[in-house]
C-alpha cells in the first residue's frame, strides 16, 4: 500500500509504512503556525477493498491518538471521503479517497505556572499530591495551561528540585501514571524517574494497586447478596451518541466496544433526610473498590445501578444546597493508593482527606443517619480522612 501525501518544502506526513508521522505533523505546525490547516492537510487513497470503517482505519493510520479522539476529530468535520462529509461510520472501498485536517500535536513543553498543590508524599523518585477541584491533570485539546502538570514544573523548581518522567513527554503527558477526572479529588501519583514511570505503570496494569474511593450518591443502594455490599461487574464502553455533550460520557454497553470493568461498591453510612421532597430523600456514603480503571468507571457504575453521585450532573445526579454554598461538582475522592514502591519494593500506603465540601456534606447528612456498617473489606473511615 502507498498512501502519500507531501507537503511543499516539508517531509511527507506519512512515513513509509503508511502512518501519520507524529515529527513532521509537528514540524509542519512548528514551521506554519497551528491555525494553517493546510499544513496539518492529508490525503490518503484506498489501494485495497477493506470494508471497515472510517474511526477503525484512522485509528490504524494515526498511532498517536485514540479512536475516541478520533471520532471526537471526525464528528468536528475534519474529515471526509470522496469529497463528502464523513461520519465514524462510514464504511471504506477500493480507491476511496479520505482527506483529512490534522489537529495540531499537544506541544511537549510545560510551562510552569503557581499553582497551590498539597504534597502527600515525596522522594527522588515519585510525588503523590492530594488532588483539588477543578484542575485536569495534563494540557488536552483547549486546555493548555492551568494543569496539575504546570504546578508541578513550578513546584520542582521552586520547591523540590527534580522533574517528571520523560515517559510520555511526547504526548504533552511526562510523568503522568494514572489520572484524575477535573472534579475528582484525592491521592494521585507521578513518576520523577523513567524506572519509576514506567514500574509504577506495571502496577496499575496488572492490577495490584489497591485503590479506594468515597462517594456521596442518590438513592439506597442495596447489594444482590448482601445489603452493604454490591460487586458492579459491568461492561463500559463510549456513549453511542457522537452528539455534543455526549462525545465525553461512557455507558455500560454488552457488545464489542464494551470493557470489563469491576467495582466494589460497599455502603458505610446510609442517610434519609425527610425535608426534602419524596424521591429524593435517601442519599448514601460509600466505600469503592476499583479492581479496573476504565474511564469514568466509578461514575457510569453508580449510575447504571440507580445511585448518581451527588453532584454529578453528567451521569444524573443533581446539586446539593447546603447553608452558605451549593455543591455542584460530583462527590467523589481519591481516599487511599496502596502501592509498592517502585524502587524500594517497600509498601508505601497514599491517603488523602476528602476536600472541605464533601466533609460540610458527609457533616450535614449525618445530622440524619438511618444506619452505618463495616461490610467485609472496608477500611476504617478515620484512615479514609472521615472521623467517625
Amino acid at each position: 500500500m502507498s498512501d502519500q501525501a507531501e507537503l511543499p518544502s516539508l517531509p511527507p506526513l506519512i512515513d513509509p509504512g503508511g502512518k501519520i508521522d507524529q515529527d513532521a505533523l509537528r514540524a509542519a505546525v512548528e514551521r506554519f503556525g497551528p491555525d494553517d490547516a493546510d499544513a496539518r492537510r492529508v490525503e490518503l487513497v484506498l489501494q485495497r477493498d477493506i470494508k471497515d470503517r472510517l474511526d477503525k482505519y484512522l485509528t490504524s493510520r494515526i498511532p498517536f491518538m485514540s479512536r475516541s479522539q478520533i471520532q471526537r476529530m471526525i464528528d468536528d468535520g475534519a474529515a471526509t471521503v470522496n469529497g463528502q462529509p464523513a461520519r465514524a461510520s462510514t464504511k471504506l472501498r477500493l480507491d476511496d479517497t479520505v482527506e483529512l485536517v490534522l489537529p495540531p500535536p499537544p506541544s511537549g513543553h510545560i510551562e510552569p505556572e503557581d499553582i497551590p498543590i498539597d504534597v502527600l508524599y515525596e522522594d527522588e523518585h515519585l510525588i503523590a499530591l492530594n488532588k483539588r477541584a477543578d484542575i485536569i491533570v495534563h494540557p488536552a485539546r483547549s486546555h493548555n495551561t492551568g494543569t496539575m502538570l504546570s504546578a508541578l514544573a513550578w513546584h520542582f523548581q521552586h520547591s523540590s528540585g527534580g522533574e517528571l518522567s520523560p515517559v510520555g513527554a511526547e504526548l504533552a503527558r511526562p510523568g503522568v501514571v494514572h489520572r484524575l477526572d477535573r472534579d475528582t479529588t484525592g491521592v494521585i501519583v507521578f513518576a520523577k524517574t523513567e524506572e519509576a514511570h514506567w514500574k509504577l505503570g506495571q502496577q496499575f496494569e496488572k492490577r495490584t494497586t489497591d485503590k479506594r474511593y468515597l462517594a456521596i450518591v442518590h438513592g439506597e443502594p442495596k447489594g444482590a447478596l448482601d445489603p452493604d455490599i454490591e460487586a458492579i461487574d459491568e461492561p463500559i464502553g463510549p456513549h453511542p451518541s457522537k452528539e455534543k455533550g455526549y462525545r465525553e460520557k461512557q455507558v455500560v454497553r454488552h457488545d464489542q466496544l464494551g470493557k470489563p470493568s469491576l467495582t466494589i461498591a460497599r455502603v458505610r453510612e446510609r442517610y434519609r433526610l425527610h425535608d426534602r421532597p419524596v424521591g429524593d430523600q435517601h442519599f448514601a456514603l460509600l466505600e469503592l473498590e476499583l479492581k479496573t480503571g476504565r474511564t469514568h468507571q466509578i461514575r457510569v457504575h453508580c449510575s447504571h445501578r440507580g445511585w448518581p453521585i451527588v453532584g454529578d450532573d453528567m451521569y444524573g445526579g443533581r446539586a446539593f444546597d447546603l447553608p452558605g454554598q451549593t455543591i455542584t461538582r460530583q462527590m467523589l475522592h481519591a481516599a487511599l493508593l496502596a502501592i509498592e514502591h517502585p524502587i524500594t519494593g517497600e509498601p508505601l500506603v497514599l491517603t488523602a482527606p476528602p476536600r472541605e465540601d464533601m466533609l460540610a456534606l458527609i457533616a450535614h447528612l449525618r445530622e440524619h443517619t438511618t444506619g452505618t456498617s463495616n461490610p467485609d473489606g472496608c477500611v476504617p473511615l478515620a484512615r479514609l480522612g472521615v472521623e467517625a
